[in-house]
This record gives C-alpha cells, structure tokens and sequence, in this order.
C-alpha cells in the first residue's frame, strides 16, 4: 500500500479511511509478524511509515467529526 497524503486522505468520506485504517493495520500486523520471526524487512522504514499513515488518517478523521459537531 503506498504511503497516503493528507491532502489525499481528506478527499475519503469517514468509512473509506476506517477500511484504510483496517488495511494498514493489517498490513503492520504482517511486517511485525516477519520481523519477529527474524525475517529481514523488505523496506526498513515501512513500518514506521504506516504507523504514520494511521495517525495521519486518524487525525484527519477527529477534525471531521470535530467540523461537523461545531456546524
């Protein structure tokens, strides 16, 4: 899954960025799994950058809900 921008991720409505955030999970799930067994990472940095990328999409998600209670 390639690394999302907040520009990119702000144009979602709320239920695509939670199946993102289900997707990513998953995925770091998976790169966790192969670290622990002792597997060398394809991309050293993945993991950190889809932590990010979660954060990120859940940051955007709290200023939506955050907008539409103050509307």
């Amino acid at each position: 899954m390639a690394i999302l921008k907040a520009s990119e991720i702000r144009e979602f409505s709320i239920d695509e960025m939670n199946e993102k955030i289900a997707e990513l999970k998953r995925e770091l799930m998976k790169e966790g799994v192969n670290k622990s067994t002792g597997g060398a990472p394809s991309n050293p940095g993945k993991i950190k950058e889809i932590k990010k990328t979660i954060a990120r999409i859940l940051t955007i998600i709290n200023e939506k809900e955050a907008k539409a209670l103050n509307a």
